[in-house]
């Protein structure tokens, strides 16, 4: 099976992008600052949408990955999650 890069790049009149390849717990740093004054931001989700928490605050947002892409700046490095509480399915129950 050929990847779609593969694909594209041999078809006449198709433009190949690279893809972004992020792992959780990459730490980014995009074009603007948040509203806290923090610049860094950790990858939390991946998906069509990522998932990404503010290092300065620790606000989380959804962006599009092509949206991410044009707003990174740079890939400042690794850090890893936090502790796996956090992502657990009970911290969406209701209290009873």
């Amino acid at each position: 099976m050929r990847s779609i890069a593969t694909a594209a790049a041999s078809s006449p009149g198709w433009r190949v992008s690279a893809i972004l390849e992020l792992e959780f717990g990459d730490v980014l740093r995009l074009r603007k600052t948040h509203p806290c004054g923090g610049t860094d931001w950790q990858v939390v989700r991946l998906g069509a949408d990522i998932g990404l928490r503010c290092l300065g605050c620790g606000r989380r947002i959804l962006l599009a990955r092509p949206i991410l892409e044009r707003r990174l700046k740079q890939i400042v490095g690794h850090q890893p999650l936090e502790a796996a509480a956090d992502l657990s399915p009970d911290r969406f129950l209701r209290p009873e």
